[in-house]
């Protein structure tokens, strides 16, 4: 640094720029937020644009996206609530953020490597209940995957 010259320090520098956002929208401390978090409460969009109740829901992160299953498949009511209208509400400790559903996975036309990507997520978050991991890993859940954009 020369004589004269401005000095800005890291945490300056944040507050300047403002954090980190990915492409997908999601910034660098709401994907930790939602890595920090077991579980997570998913409310989902009624078509007049209220909230339903609601749910706790296990979700992981790929890459610097998120995806959530329904480990009771596509009979689950919140699941089905997402079919009424992709949009809803996503608590993480202290994070809240309006969200938007995407079908992804197999079930959506990807091929299997999302989902198996998926799978290994779920077994290193939450490999300690290895019951629960063996449904949300199954079949039936990898057809409810999808991704959470921010809204």
């Amino acid at each position: 640094m020369t004589e004269g010259s401005p000095h800005i320090d890291r945490e300056s520098l944040k507050l300047l720029v403002g954090p980190v956002t990915a492409s997908n929208g999601w910034r660098a401390d709401e994907l930790s937020a939602i890595d920090g978090c077991g579980e997570v409460d998913i409310a989902t969009r009624r078509s007049d644009g209220t909230l339903r109740a609601a749910r706790i829901v296990w979700i992981v992160r790929h890459g610097n996206a998120v995806y959530v299953r329904s480990v009771n498949g596509t009979t689950a009511a919140w699941y089905r609530g997402v079919q009424t209208c992709h949009e809803g509400e996503l608590s993480a400790g202290r994070l809240h953020r309006g969200v938007v559903f995407v079908e992804a996975g197999t079930h959506a036309g990807e091929g299997s490597g999302l989902d198996d990507a998926l799978d290994a997520a779920y077994r290193g978050k939450y490999g300690r209940s290895s019951g629960a991991v063996a449904r949300i890993t199954a079949d039936v859940a990898r057809a409810t995957t999808l991704r959470t954009d921010p809204a």
